[in-house]
């Protein structure tokens, strides 16, 4: 079974909350592996490009302003199926309406402040990837559990 790469975001609100290490061990506990991570504060024209396929709709602005109000912690998390296992173990957009379980179901209430961002395609995720790393700064490398966890 190949693999596949997504980007996440964990947001300002979950920084400043104190909730990097939960949402991401959450992703880790589910078997991805992490293979490029690092906090920024993200730039509005970094901001702009993660949100381009948004542009004109009458929330961008608050979604370019939230993402740059704070740091976050940006990673490429690596495993089979890893964008749906990544969406699914983040929960629905909305947390009013994501399953328990799921960080934005456990950890959220509203929309505008929903603790993560994860890539929903494979081209969607070449791009991001691609707007906060560089190919030298993602790792290839085996872990034991891998064997255990992936076959």
């Amino acid at each position: 079974m190949g693999s596949e790469r997504t980007l996440i975001i964990v947001k300002p609100d979950a920084v400043q909350r104190g909730l990097v290490a939960e949402v991401l061990g959450r992703l880790e506990r589910r078997g991805l592996k992490l293979v490029a991570l690092k906090m920024i504060w993200m730039s509005e024209e970094r901001a702009e490009a993660l949100y381009r396929v948004h542009r004109g709709k009458s929330f961008f602005e608050d979604l370019v302003r939230f993402i740059t109000s704070g740091p976050v912690v940006v990673g490429v998390v690596e495993g089979p199926n890893a964008i749906a296992v990544t969406r699914q173990t983040m929960g629905a957009t909305d947390p009013a309406k994501a399953e328990a379980g799921s960080i934005r179901g456990d950890f959220g209430l509203t929309i505008g402040q929903n603790l993560i961002h994860g890539s929903d395609g494979m081209e969607t995720a070449a791009y991001e990837i691609g707007l906060f790393f560089q190919p030298e700064e993602i790792l290839a490398y085996e872990r034991a559990i891998d064997r255990w966890v992936v076959g």
